[in-house]
């Protein structure tokens, strides 16, 4: 009976490919939209990962995401340092600066400096240098994907190259090397320097500390650590985990990305559910007078529900196989943009579990047309 179900199914080839096609669409339309919301999610905390040897960060008790600029007193460094299991802790600066390019573009840029001696929290994955460069006077440092798009030379067309010369809130600055950095959610260059450099580049405030880097001595739990930075200085110190999570959520709550997305989401759910309704319920009705001779030839309700099923999740599953195969290959060919696309095994589950949703749901439907069928249909002319 489930041969005879599975030709019902496919014996009008134009409804048979619509229905597929449509529901195909959905799950494609499901994937790709969860996975580009992932994609962006995870983009907020790149400046935090890509900062994976620090245990700790150590900010003011008032800063809401990893951008949110409220500097600390540079003393809060040596104060860390003598608490008990703290390896080292470093300053960090971070701040936006005008920036104006050697062809006289000007823009904004992130402005990252990093500890002088140790150079720790600087770019892991140099292309062209040495970290150890920054040590040169006036040295700068720049991501090479920006430097033929947000640090293009916009007035004589070229890119960025090293050796050139930004000048920085008026102060001239020298490329010396370029780093391979993750994409961002964060749409400014990022320019890495020394931290007294910074300091001096910046405006003139009180505080200029952004960040304490904190690495915690082998064997000392990261929370008794923690605890004790915040019951000994007025801040708070968050695990790398933490200080990204605070940062996602800021953003999609003071934003409408998770809006903008749910909705593209629900709209792929939404069609999937139209087109799949629809096709199964004239599917049906164009095959009423064979359930109907199922019947009269005394097939029970039982098997005609299991008929009904089996159609339905057949092509749920063939459906979802297509549409996640769509949206995958899109992935694919977008990994090395600044898009956002990524596509971990919950986007899978739950594509899954809504496709299921969509196609039991227009099941249903057809089975009610089914299960009140009279087997006499089968006889009127």
């Amino acid at each position: 009976m489930i041969l005879v179900a599975l030709k019902m199914l496919t014996g009008d080839r134009l409804k048979y490919f619509g229905l597929i096609a449509g529901m195909a669409f959905a799950a494609m339309m499901i994937a790709q939209q969860a996975s580009i919301f992932v994609g962006l999610k995870t983009q907020t905390g790149t400046f935090i990962r890509d900062n994976s040897i620090v245990d700790l960060w150590v900010i003011d008790d008032q800063v809401r995401f990893s951008e949110d600029q409220k500097p600390i007193p540079e003393t809060t460094v040596q104060r860390i340092r003598g608490i008990d299991g703290v390896k080292w802790a470093v300053p960090m600066y971070k701040g936006s600066l005008r920036a104006r390019l050697a062809d006289g573009t000007r823009m904004q840029a992130v402005i990252i400096g990093i500890d002088d001696a140790t150079l720790i929290g600087g770019p892991q994955n140099m292309t062209h240098g040495a970290l150890t460069d920054l040590r040169r006077d006036s040295a700068i440092i720049i991501d090479e994907r920006d430097m033929k798009s947000k640090l293009m030379l916009e007035r004589i067309k070229e890119p960025m190259r090293v050796g050139d010369h930004i000048s920085l809130n008026d102060t001239d600055t020298v490329v010396v090397g370029t780093f391979k950095g993750n994409p961002s959610f964060f749409w400014d260059p990022i320019i890495y320097t020394t931290y007294t450099r910074a300091l001096r580049l910046a405006p003139p405030e009180r505080n200029l500390t952004s960040f304490v880097l904190v690495k915690v001595k082998p064997g000392v739990d990261p929370t008794f650590v923690q605890q004790q930075i915040e019951s000994q200085t007025r801040y708070i110190a968050r695990t790398p985990k933490q200080f990204e999570d605070m940062t996602s959520k800021y953003i999609l709550e003071k934003t409408g990305i998770l809006i903008n997305f749910g909705m593209a989401i629900a709209l792929g759910f939404v069609i999937g559910m139209i087109v799949t309704g629809q096709t199964f319920f004239n599917f049906t009705l164009d095959n009423l007078r064979y359930f109907a001779s199922l019947k009269a030839m005394g097939t029970s309700s039982f098997m005609l529900i299991r008929m009904v099923l089996f159609q339905v999740t057949f092509v749920t599953f063939l459906s979802y196989g297509i549409g996640i195969g769509v949206a995958a290959i899109a992935g694919y060919f977008i990994r090395k943009t600044d898009l956002a696309f990524l596509m971990p095994w919950q986007v899978l589950v739950y594509t899954l579990v809504a496709m299921l949703v969509v196609g039991f749901a227009s099941g249903i439907l057809s089975l009610v047309k089914v299960l009140r069928l009279e087997p006499g249909v089968v006889f009127k002319t």
